[in-house]
């Protein structure tokens, strides 16, 4: 994914990606998708802003692959928690 963002932005992501190869944290939030995608095990699409403390204080969850979060809202997410 990061090669992905970098080819296509020019740069890598301001901000770390995490790597669940075993699924545990995608177990652990409750979004693995059972009927997988594309023949793929994958999770539902998800989206989770924390703060320093540890509190998840925005999310966004789907259980069609299809459907994302939107990058506007992402942003101001992540605005609001900065500005705490």
């Amino acid at each position: 994914m990061v090669d992905r963002v970098t080819k296509e932005s020019g740069g890598p992501p301001g901000f770390p990606l995490l790597g669940d190869s075993d699924f545990g944290v995608i177990n652990r939030y409750g979004v693995f998708n059972p009927e997988g995608f594309d023949g793929r095990r994958v999770p539902h699409p998800a989206v989770y802003v924390i703060d320093r403390s540890g509190t998840v204080v925005w999310k966004f969850l789907s259980t069609d692959a299809t459907v994302r979060a939107e990058n506007e809202d992402v942003v101001m997410a992540l605005e609001r928690t900065r500005n705490e």
